[in-house]
């Protein structure tokens, strides 16, 4: 869960996960929304990757990235349970 917490711990990453709730988009297409170098860009997908929070899949010559419900899903779960 540490890597879920650090990834969700950034601006850009939050923001990257808010423009995926349109729907699935290309790398590309993420990158065009801020002002950031495609390297940038590029590196806060794959944390986001990493922590289970996108899914990519090659389609082509690009990389489409999704939200991945089930981690929120959990997330959610867990920070329930300290409801009262």
């Amino acid at each position: 869960m540490n890597a879920l917490f650090k990834a969700l711990n950034d601006p850009t990453r939050r923001a990257i996960l808010e423009r995926l709730r349109n729907g699935p988009a290309t790398a590309g297409a993420i990158a065009e929304q801020f002002q950031f170098s495609a390297p940038t860009i590029s590196h806060h997908l794959d944390l986001l990757r990493q922590a289970e929070l996108v899914t990519s899949q090659k389609q082509g010559q690009f990389v489409v990235y999704t939200l991945n419900m089930t981690v929120f899903d959990e997330l959610l779960g867990w920070l329930y349970q300290f409801k009262s």
